[in-house]
């Protein structure tokens, strides 16, 4: 345990910043899953939606550094992927 006031303080504020973080990182993932969920089903005007919808959750985690831009990249490219390939295919 921490025996300086400075470290203390650190203690306190990691805490409140890692609960913080987690709604932010939870809710993409979230969004994420129910675009994933909509683009199996085949509806496509239904996971356009949800990946326009996952999109901005991935890029708002990212902007706060909740994920790195890189992986919300990532994650948004594959979704667009799978959203084109559904338009394709319908």
């Amino acid at each position: 345990m921490a025996n300086h006031k400075s470290a203390l303080k650190r203690i306190r504020q990691n805490n409140k910043r890692r609960l913080h973080n987690r709604y932010f990182r939870t809710r993409a993932r979230t969004y994420v899953k129910k675009a994933r969920a909509q683009l199996a089903s085949g509806d496509v005007a239904a996971a356009k939606e949800a990946v326009i919808r996952a999109v901005k959750d991935l890029d708002m985690a990212a902007s706060r550094g909740t994920i790195h831009k890189r992986n919300a990249a990532r994650r948004k490219s594959r979704l667009m992927q799978q959203l084109a390939a559904l338009e394709r295919s319908s």
